[in-house]
């Protein structure tokens, strides 16, 4: 059985559901503590949401020199699959595992709501359970959630079909309220991976979407199903075990 690790940092929120995730999905769930330098053996990282340190000087910035990090960082680069929700993306770019940074939302205020995202790359370590173009929705909270990048990243992001989820504007043709860019992240992106495809970050919970009745159930017409973020434990299992 895949053991699948989660880091908890003072003021992560969401470390437990996702190792409830994990078990949901049939992995083993391996609890992880910030100050830590050992990953325990695990096949896969996650680095949950909430809010680590604070957010203080900025959202992921002190995260990023806790020891376990360094395990972190050296196993991604060695082809270790690494996911980082909402503030894990943010401590994601932080240790440059990914590009770009995040910023305060466009509109300056908390945003929670259940948000139709476009399926972009579905070869990543993290995706393989998804088809390519799929629309899913899984619940998106943050403040700090706008991605933003120069011009010339963007544009490598592109051409190398990296980004991995997208919102808003780009994202023509989607279903109601898919149209809706909720942070002002340039280019609608809202999830990213690196070049190998085993790290990846994305702003929404997949975690919060795992079981019928507590993630986002479909209401009338719609795409929503309540375990759409299954796919991303399922697809590191498979990952790990192909």
């Amino acid at each position: 059985m895949p053991a699948i690790g989660v880091v908890t940092f003072p003021g992560t929120l969401d470390d437990r559901d996702a190792l409830r995730a994990v078990r949901i999905a049939g992995a083993e769930p391996v609890a992880l503590w910030h100050a830590d330098d050992d990953l325990r053996d695990v096949d896969a990282v996650i680095l949950p949401g909430g809010f680590s340190y604070g957010d203080y000087l900025r959202a992921g910035a002190i995260s990023r020199f806790a020891p376990i990090m360094e395990r972190v960082v050296d196993a991604a680069k060695g082809g270790m699959p690494v996911l980082g929700i909402c503030n894990g993306f943010q401590i994601l770019t932080e240790t440059h595992l990914l590009p770009g940074s995040m910023i305060k939302n466009a509109h300056r205020t908390f945003v929670c709501r259940d948000q139709p995202l476009r399926v972009d790359n579905n070869r990543t370590a993290w995706t393989t359970a998804y088809e390519q173009g799929q629309v899913i929705t899984i619940p998106l909270k943050n403040q700090d959630g706008l991605y933003v990048a120069d011009e010339k990243t963007l544009d490598e992001l592109e051409a190398e079909n990296r980004v991995v989820f997208r919102y808003g504007e780009g994202a023509e043709g989607g279903p109601a309220g898919f149209e809706d860019n909720p942070n002002g992240s340039y280019r609608g992106i809202a999830g990213i991976t690196n070049k190998y495809g085993n790290v990846v970050g994305l702003m929404p919970h997949p975690e919060h979407a795992v079981e019928k009745g507590f993630g986002p159930d479909v209401r009338g017409e719609g795409t929503r199903t309540g375990v759409d973020g299954l796919g991303f434990f399922v697809s590191v299992m498979n990952s790990i075990l192909d």
